[in-house]
């Protein structure tokens, strides 16, 4: 089996081993494969493994070796899954393998709004404690969580993690979901997504980008919230409507977004977004953890062995 590897660099820059995918067959592994390249880099592949590469059926028609493409991901919305069932190929993906740095992730960045962890260390080592009269000071208001009202849009593996916490925290929890409520504990109380949006404090999005939820929170749609509301993304970038959460933020209406994902990826340098002292945006990193991209790995692995022997598992579609 010859497996082409076509974006590794992401999971992997060097910190795991190949090793337990290489004794599978011929590994390729290259940092970053451009589209122009793809072609010619996994023409002869059995196997390829990607994560964010577009796989379209007219990729497709020019891979006539292939017979399995893994997603070295949860999402996998960059693949035509139907185009490669006609063909026969197998499609896999790697679920749950970030749901504790995720969720981690969405605190980390809830966190540093609410207490501005970030802007008083920063202003502490340029000496601004050192100069103050009194034992502390602050200039920017401090936030507890307790009690305020967590908006959770999806519960699947991460947003039902993302509850645990806010619920532990002693937030007040409600969610968006299609499970019924009896699937659901006491605590979290199940609503329409008008509900949601009318009534929580901060709103955080773990659904999958598909043609109902593109572009959802929007500017219709950001009216319905609270005035002051802290928006957290991250889950895929175009769930927003970039221009419409930036004006919120410049008028006031959103508090905060916190994002680790935006709809260009990565961005453009002049993106309106990153130009706002309210925008919390980082580099689309909470997936990548050394522990959860280890865990990527070693379902990788077991992903393509069970390919190998007949009997796959993880596939979608």
């Amino acid at each position: 089996m010859k497996i082409v590897y076509l974006d590794g660099r992401a999971a992997n820059p060097g910190d795991i081993s190949w090793e337990p995918i290489r004794q599978l067959g011929e590994l390729i592994v290259y940092d970053n494969t451009g589209e122009d390249e793809i072609v010619g880099r996994a023409k002869d592949a059995d196997i390829i493994l990607i994560n964010k590469i577009n796989v379209t059926e007219e990729l497709l028609v020019q891979l006539p070796r292939l017979k399995y493409i893994g997603e070295m991901a949860t999402g996998y919305n960059n693949i035509d899954v139907e185009a490669a069932r006609r063909r026969g190929i197998v499609v896999t993906n790697i679920p749950a393998y970030s749901t504790d740095s995720v969720a981690q992730f969405v605190f980390a960045h809830l966190l540093n709004v609410a207490t501005h962890v970030d802007h008083y260390a920063r202003e502490t080592r340029k000496g601004v404690w050192s100069g103050k009269p009194q034992f502390c000071y602050w200039d920017e208001p401090l936030t507890e969580l307790a009690g305020k009202t967590l908006g959770i849009v999806g519960l699947g593996n991460i947003g039902r993690r993302v509850a645990e916490i806010g619920h532990v925290l002693g937030m007040d929890i409600s969610a968006f979901t299609s499970k019924g409520s009896s699937e659901l504990p006491e605590w979290i109380r199940k609503t329409t997504l008008d509900g949601l949006f009318s009534t929580a404090n901060i709103i955080s999005l773990h659904c999958p980008l598909t043609k109902d939820t593109y572009r959802f929170i929007n500017a219709g749609s950001i009216a319905k919230m609270h005035d002051g509301t802290i928006l957290i993304n991250t889950g895929r970038g175009a769930l927003i409507d970039e221009q419409a959460v930036a004006d919120a933020l410049a008028n006031g209406k959103l508090k905060a977004y916190c994002a680790d994902v935006m709809e260009e990826e990565p961005p453009r340098a002049d993106n309106q977004l990153l130009a706002l002292d309210n925008a919390y945006i980082t580099p689309h990193v909470a997936w990548a953890t050394t522990e959860a991209r280890q865990r990527l790995m070693d379902v990788a692995v077991e992903n393509i062995s069970a390919f190998i022997e007949g009997k796959p598992i993880n596939v979608v579609g």
